[in-house]
């Protein structure tokens, strides 16, 4: 993902709101969101490398991630970073240990940042800062830097969900935040070493280009009597809408808690 927006027991009825696009190049090959075998997880797939960017377990706990720009900083032979949301939604593992777990092996993988938690605790876990911690109440925008960065689409998403919420259950307010096509004037615009125009073309919510774009919205409610609804809508090079799912569930009880990983 390159946007994520989450409102954590920000909402009387909705303890958890989430709405989140994906960017990515136009050739990179991915599956709509559906329920996987192994893990047992609702997330759509990266065909590529085999992970994800999203996804939700029938417990209700809640994965997704970013990437860290930083073009000076990569790793040739790093993991994709998609496998760390199948992982994190693997196991009802609780979130100070799977904190601990990230700490370790974040330097496998380049810059990334995770959102995730169950139905007690959100966390964010910054690879570059190489630490996580929980997350009190509230609205919080990540990008492809740390959390709640101010760069001019993470501020605005921000501004534009409070009105959201006051919307729901109907998610159009939503989906409105994650298709601002407004780019940021050059004085605001971060400097994060790509050239200007690539900063100009990054700097709106919803990017539409030749090569390169958003190439799914997602939106995952979970409301106080444990209801999950899940919807993802996908875009073609055009900004096309071309496909869309959606799910509701009801959250099971965990199960075991599995140690390992």
């Amino acid at each position: 993902m390159c946007l994520i927006l989450v409102a954590w027991r920000a909402h009387p009825d909705y303890p958890l709101v989430v709405a989140a696009n994906r960017d990515e190049f136009q050739e990179r090959a991915a599956a709509p969101a559906q329920w996987w075998q192994s893990p047992p997880i609702l997330a759509g797939r990266d065909l590529s490398a085999g992970g994800t960017w999203l996804g939700v377990a029938r417990d209700g706990r809640f994965a997704a991630l970013t990437n860290f720009r930083d073009p000076g900083r990569q790793l040739v032979d790093a993991p994709s970073r998609g496998s760390i949301v199948s992982a994190t939604l693997k196991h009802p593992t609780p979130v100070a240990q799977h904190l601990q777990w990230l700490a370790g092996q974040a330097s496998r993988y380049n810059g990334f940042n995770l959102i995730f938690g169950d139905r007690e605790q959100l966390a964010v876990f910054e690879s570059v800062a190489g630490a996580g911690r929980v997350l009190t109440p509230g609205v919080y925008g990540l990008s492809n830097h740390l959390l709640d960065t101010p760069w001019p689409k993470v501020v605005n998403a921000k501004a534009a969900l409070g009105t959201a919420l006051t919307r729901l259950p109907d998610e159009t307010g939503l989906i409105e935040l994650l298709r601002d096509e407004r780019q940021a004037d050059d004085a605001r615009l971060p400097r994060t070493g790509v050239n200007i125009e690539w900063e100009r073309l990054l700097s709106s919510a919803f990017i539409r280009a030749d090569h390169y774009g958003t190439r799914c919205s997602t939106v995952v409610l979970i409301d106080r009597h444990g209801t999950v609804s899940f919807t993802e809508w996908t875009w073609n090079v055009l900004g096309e809408l071309t496909g869309k799912v959606s799910y509701q569930f009801e959250i099971e009880p965990p199960a075991r808690v599995d140690q390992s990983f």
